[in-house]
């Protein structure tokens, strides 16, 4: 197994990101590879400073860098040479089994749809984000940002996704999926939730119906589906609960659970190949989770399942 990591992407990086596959490597099996994507004169030092034998990574040697702001498509034609670049093309040619950045998530989406495309059969891919449960576990919620509009048709397809990642990488059994709305009942809603409210009434996973906002954290669904911009509202939102509570000096595991390092970072479902964007602002904890959820994406044959589903 072969995990592609950017160095150079994201707030703090290579620091960052060399420090989190440090502390992946010990958990790691013989057989599983950290290859690392990015510009070896800036990695080299930090493993010497850390006393951390180099011989333990595999390295592919870039000097180009795509930056948090530039334009995605742009970027990924452009910089060819650039960490992210290379990655999707040893990504599309089978040198990785995966690949997970920290860097500009819109060069992440398009760097992926570019090179290993979206499966047959789907629309557009999407993100899922994770949500803790008041009582313990956690569901999903997608997308979170990749499709700020959305047509109908994209809904039910994120609910097939969301129950997949559900059932097989977070071992919940028959996951219910239920549509975000302003009420309970089938006939709420803006055009979009009322004409994508049949689909997913006829789809073939456990729809429940319509959520409300104040259902994200209960058990009501373990997958929530909306439109990327409503999502990514809802994500913002709940990202701000743990900050809120650090500076309030409030100690309470619940909202402790809403720090993003332990989940790692957002695959994007639908892809050909298993891909994960990490937080921008990803400590070295948070990318050696997203190496862990990429090894285990790689484990469950994911890509395959979602691939099945879909023909």
């Amino acid at each position: 197994m072969r995990i592609g990591l950017d160095i150079m992407g994201g707030d703090h990086a290579p620091k960052a990101i060399v420090l989190g596959a440090i502390a992946a490597h010990k958990h790691l099996k013989t057989d599983e590879h950290l290859v690392l994507i990015g510009n070896t004169d800036h990695i080299k030092p930090i493993l010497v400073e850390e006393g951390f034998n180099a011989d333990h990574f595999e390295f592919v040697h870039t000097e180009e860098v795509i930056g948090m702001g530039e334009h995605p498509t742009k970027a990924i034609i452009q910089k060819p040479n650039s960490s992210i670049a290379i990655g999707f093309s040893l990504l599309k040619e089978g040198k990785l089994d995966t690949f997970a950045s920290a860097g500009n998530s819109g060069a992440m989406l398009v760097g992926a749809l570019y090179s290993v495309k979206a499966i047959p059969g789907i629309f557009r891919p999407c993100l899922p984000t994770v949500l803790p449960k008041l009582k313990g576990g956690t569901g999903i919620m997608l997308d979170s940002g990749a499709n700020a509009d959305c047509k109908p048709e994209y809904l039910p397809q994120f609910g097939i996704l969301g129950s997949i990642y559900a059932t097989h990488m977070m071992h919940v059994e028959n996951p219910k999926v239920g549509l975000i709305n302003i009420g309970e009942e089938d006939e709420k809603g803006n055009l979009l939730s009322m004409a994508a409210f049949p689909l997913m009434k006829n789809s073939t996973f456990n729809f429940i119906g319509n959520v409300e906002g104040r259902d994200l954290f209960n058990d009501a669904a373990d997958v929530i589906v909306c439109d990327g911009f409503t999502g990514n509202i809802m994500l913002k939102m709940a990202e701000s609960f743990y900050v809120l509570t650090l500076k309030k000096g409030l100690k309470d595991e619940f909202f402790d659970r809403f720090n993003y390092e332990q989940y790692g970072g957002s695959p994007i479902l639908g892809v050909n190949a298993p891909v994960i964007i990490g937080h921008g602002i990803s400590s070295p904890t948070a990318i050696k989770n997203m190496i862990f959820q990429s090894r285990d994406m790689i484990y469950t044959k994911l890509i395959d399942k979602i691939t099945v589903a879909f023909k």
